[in-house]
C-alpha cells in the first residue's frame, strides 16, 4: 500500500510592501511522504513571495508534469511555474516552453556544483530565473513547520522574513540568473 501525503494548514499573513500586496492566505499543504520539511517550507515561501491571482501549490512530487507552485490565468495558461530544487536542463527547456517565465530556487549546500553544471546551457533560456536559498536558511524554515502553521512573511525594501510567534527566518535569496531584460 502506497503511504498518503501528511497534509499541514497555514494560515498565512503576508505583507509585501514592495509590491504592496498584502493578504491573509489559508494554506492547505498535501506534504508527499518524501518531501522534506524544508522543501515544503521553500514552496510556502515562494507562494507567499509570488502570491497573486491564479497562484496555487501544485501536487509536486507527486506529478513530474507539474512545479511546486504555479500560476494559471483564467484561460488555464501558466503565467508562472516554480520548480524547488535542482530540475535537469530538460525539464527547464520544457517549462520554459510552457510558461511566460519560470523561477528555480535551489536550496541544497550542493547547488553551487549544480549550477556549475548547467549554467552555460541554461543560458539561452530567456524567461528563466534561478535562485539561491543558503541551506541554512533553508534549515532553519524547515525548523517552522507544524502540522497546523501561523506565519508571518513580510517583505520590505528587498528583505524577506518568515516568522511565528516563536521564532523569525530571514531569508536572502541570492540570483544566480535573472530573467533577461
Amino acid at each position: 500500500m502506497a503511504l498518503k501525503a501528511t497534509i499541514y494548514k497555514a494560515e498565512l499573513q503576508l505583507a509585501d510592501m514592495d509590491r504592496n500586496h498584502y493578504a491573509d492566505l489559508a494554506l492547505t499543504i498535501a506534504r508527499h511522504p518524501s518531501e522534506t520539511d524544508e522543501r515544503m517550507m521553500v514552496r510556502v515561501l515562494m507562494y507567499a513571495l509570488y502570491a497573486q491571482d491564479g497562484i496555487a501549490l501544485t501536487k509536486g512530487l507527486s506529478d513530474v508534469d507539474e512545479p511546486a507552485v504555479w500560476v494559471k490565468d483564467m484561460t488555464g495558461a501558466i503565467k508562472l511555474w516554480i520548480d524547488i530544487g535542482q530540475p535537469d536542463e530538460t525539464r527547464l527547456r520544457k517549462a520554459c516552453g510552457r510558461s511566460e517565465q519560470v523561477v528555480v530556487v535551489c536550496h541544497s549546500s550542493s547547488c553551487e556544483i549544480w549550477w556549475k553544471q548547467v549554467e552555460d546551457r541554461l543560458a539561452r533560456l530567456r524567461n528563466l530565473t534561478v535562485l539561491r536559498l543558503p541551506a541554512p536558511t533553508a534549515q532553519a524554515l524547515a525548523a517552522l513547520a507544524e502540522r497546523t502553521m501561523r506565519l508571518q512573511c513580510l517583505v520590505q525594501d528587498g528583505a524577506i522574513s518568515l516568522s511565528t510567534d516563536a521564532a523569525v527566518v530571514e531569508v536572502a535569496l541570492e540570483p544566480l540568473k535573472r530573467v533577461d531584460a
